[in-house]
């Protein structure tokens, strides 16, 4: 078998795949319940609920907890960038978005009424607290189900 083969054996890794497309795929239903309207666009985008981000990055550490041990250097490392993901989502981008909104809002203003091609900047940056919550939940359960029944 190709080397490159191991890549499917790498538990942590798909856990955190998993949980990462999970977010994405979860996100247009989550919100046509919240809008009542479908938005396909957060298949591929950023922002929105779960947290995908988030996702990735508990998965992963979940999934290197299980195989490699809570105790292990390997698992003390993804806490720790799964930390500054986390903050990331939920600080640095969330206010991101919410200039890049306020920004939005000046620019009609100003321009109301004349031709203009500025793009409008994107809005959906980061995540709320509870987006960032959902993400990290659906991380924990994907490393955890995909633990039991594949690894």
């Amino acid at each position: 078998m190709p080397p490159i083969m191991g890549i499917f054996e790498n538990h942590a890794l798909l856990s955190a795949l998993i949980a990462w497309f999970m977010a994405q795929v979860l996100k247009p239903p989550l919100e046509f319940i919240r809008h009542g309207k479908w938005s396909w666009g957060y298949l591929f985008t950023t922002g929105g609920m779960p947290s995908s981000h988030s996702a990735l990055v508990v998965g992963a550490a979940t999934g290197i907890g299980l195989h490699d041990g809570f105790n292990s250097s390997s698992f003390a490392l993804a806490v720790a960038l799964t930390m500054v993901v986390v903050y990331d989502a939920a600080g640095v981008r969330r206010q991101a978005g919410i200039h890049a909104a306020r920004i939005n809002v000046l620019i009609n203003e100003l321009l109301n009424g004349h031709p203009v091609s500025e793009k409008q900047l994107l809005e959906v940056l980061g995540h709320t607290p509870l987006e960032v919550s959902g993400g990290i939940l659906l991380g924990i359960v994907v490393g955890i189900l995909y633990k039991l029944y594949v690894g």
